[in-house]
């Protein structure tokens, strides 16, 4: 099958997340290839339409996965080709944009939500899935702590508390985490940002606890990045995360108070101690999300979508 993928790539880099699901299709022997959008806001979207239909007159795609709302507007407006929507969060949390992506969502053959908080907020009826994004497990592994604070640099007997993106980032609520580490004696935070890949699995290693203190979410692959590494979390319930740390030992939700924040931060300090990491690899395993299994999914949407368009046009 040949898949194009139709995302953003205003800060000229494709998210991780979208580059590493598509790799997975490769591996199982789909033929991808992308369409980027390099401009922002609705009107720099719409003016990617020439150049789409361009694209899909070269690649002959049989199917188009587009990741967020905006993207998947846009790919329906073209109507040769099927369109698999993948809306990740941000695209139906902000009001401002959720109106755009309830268009995508009526357009396209078949969409597919992160989590069901989104779903209930989009208040989608029919043609959808839930289907987080997977993890590349081979990538995200556990290591010695030891070990990954050498490469790091990081020092041998200090604690570390890993926060789950950017300080600028303001969804990710960075004052909040600051408070708390701050009245957590000995520990330090270390910002999320600058990393590559192997970096951050490294860091995930070498941390003694995740933090994620985000205002909303879909479904953050921090967090089930933290998990494939068995590194201990505490995490605000936003997106899909309660749903994902259930069950999982040395993870806890905490509320958006600080007193909450920095006792859960202490229960997980305390694990960390204790036990060393968590079981949260093979939970991740037994819920169906890593990215072959996440790909193995996906392949049924899209072999479902163009059945559906190939007895529509006959």
């Amino acid at each position: 099958m040949r898949v194009l993928i139709v995302c953003s790539a205003t800060n000229q880099q494709i998210a991780p997340f979208v580059l590493e699901q598509a790799d997975s299709l490769k591996k199982i022997g789909e033929m991808v290839d992308f369409f980027l959008i390099r401009q922002k806001g609705i009107m720099g979207y719409l003016k990617a339409l020439p150049r789409l239909k361009a694209k899909i007159s070269d690649f002959k795609p049989d199917i188009i996965h587009a990741h967020y709302g905006l993207s998947g507007l846009l790919a329906n407006l073209q109507q040769k080709i099927p369109v698999v929507t993948t809306f990740h969060g941000s695209d139906i949390n902000d009001p401002k944009v959720l109106r755009w992506s309830k268009w995508a969502i009526r357009l396209s053959a078949h969409s597919i939500f992160v989590s069901q908080k989104i779903i209930d907020i989009a208040n989608v009826q029919k043609q959808y899935s839930l289907l987080p994004c997977g993890i590349d497990t081979d990538s995200f592994c556990p290591k010695g702590k030891r070990e990954a604070r050498q490469k790091l640099g990081w020092d041998a007997m200090a604690t570390y508390i890993l926060f789950a993106g950017a300080q600028d980032n303001v969804v990710k609520n960075y004052p909040l985490a600051k408070k708390a580490v701050d009245l957590s004696p000995k520990a330090k935070l270390v910002e999320l940002k600058g990393y590559n890949r192997d970096e951050v699995n490294l860091a995930l290693n070498a941390a003694d606890v995740a933090l994620m203190t985000s205002f909303s979410e879909g479904s953050p692959q921090f967090i089930k990045e933290a998990m494939a590494c068995n590194c201990p979390i505490v995490s605000t319930d936003v997106g899909d995360v309660k749903e994902l740390i259930e069950d999982t030992n040395g993870c806890y939700i905490t509320t958006f108070e600080s007193d909450s924040v920095i006792e859960n931060l202490q229960k997980a300090l305390n694990f960390a101690a204790k036990e060393g990491r968590t079981n949260g690899r093979s939970r991740l395993e037994a819920a169906g999300l890593t990215d072959k299994q996440i790909a193995t999914k996906l392949i049924e949407i899209y072999k479902h979508c163009v059945r559906n368009e190939s007895r529509n046009r006959q």
